[in-house]
């Protein structure tokens, strides 16, 4: 019989994560596995909690930030990670094809495939999604420091960021070749193709392909977001005339100015000096059988 760990953020997402668990309880073939939970009490906790665990999957239950801390604890280990998607965005788990659905979720886990995929350092810190600076990384600042969570939230904070925002100018060196030199709204780098909630601003990324993708914003006219909502929105961000997607296992971005920079969305503040780096086929994940290929 396999264990499951189940790790659990109480508060991610604002949702009912009793109501949560009796679904993914409920759904697990109980002839096949048996299962501990425990939550998390502090940042950093699903980390230690999945480093230590006694377990042959260790499964997030939260929002991004907790997936990277499970994720980030397993790396290495060759146990397996599951994810129950229940926070703000879940970008990870939605590039992997994971059900926001518990019980899909809680299914995928038992009758999922394992694949391995890379994951990505920013200035030393793990990513499995994305990371970048600008406007989303202000965003993200002030999300954190928000009195609620939840979409409307973010959608909120966005809004009044944007007025008043100016963007920085950067120098973004690829695998030793300096591509790019310019101002920009923002610059994103993914291991997978979105921010979260299906806006994939690096709509070119795989976890599986040893490469990381950026997709560079230059400045625009208010009038122009719809236009770039609805391309994030269709996987179509690179046919932007706004934008221009590279890729490399090395990037190095020079800014003008310090500031906030968010990794699988939990925002830090860091200086003018960016090192991001690609750490090929590092974590076992189990997603839908139908994900396999095309993530």
């Amino acid at each position: 019989m396999e264990k499951i760990l189940f790790i659990v953020n109480p508060i991610a997402g604002g949702k009912d994560k009793k109501a949560i668990l009796e679904k993914v309880t409920g759904a697990l073939d109980r002839d096949r596995f048996s299962y501990e939970i425990r939550y998390t009490e502090y940042a950093g906790h699903a980390c230690t909690i999945a480093e230590e665990a006694d377990a042959d999957i260790v499964v997030a239950i939260g929002g991004d930030g907790t997936q990277n801390e499970v994720a980030r604890g397993l790396v290495g280990s060759g146990k397996r990670m599951g994810i129950i998607p229940c926070g703000s965005g879940d970008g990870l788990a939605l590039h992997l094809g994971v059900s926001r659905d518990p019980s899909k979720a809680a299914r995928t886990i038992c009758e999922g495939k394992t694949v391995v995929i890379d994951h990505g350092t920013v200035n030393g810190r793990p990513f499995f999604c994305t990371t970048g600076m600008g406007i989303d990384a202000l965003v993200s600042w002030k999300f954190a420091n928000a009195g609620s969570r939840g979409l409307k939230t973010y959608i909120w904070e966005s809004v009044k960021t944007w007025f008043g925002f100016r963007p920085d100018n950067y120098r973004i060196t690829i695998d030793g070749q300096e591509c790019w030199n310019g101002s920009a709204t923002l610059v994103t780098v993914g291991n997978a193709n979105q921010w979260g909630n299906n806006a994939k601003i690096t709509p070119l990324a795989s976890v599986k392909d040893g490469l990381l993708s950026v997709t560079i914003v230059r400045p625009f006219h208010t009038w122009a977001f719809p236009g770039l909502l609805i391309r994030l929105m269709s996987g179509t961000a690179h046919k932007s005339r706004y934008t221009t997607c590279l890729e490399g296992k090395e990037i190095r971005i020079l800014r003008e100015q310090q500031g906030p920079v968010h990794f699988d969305g939990d925002p830090y503040s860091e200086g003018k000096s960016i090192e991001i780096k690609v750490v090929p086929q590092a974590l076992k994940v189990i997603v839908p059988a139908t994900s396999v290929d095309r993530i």
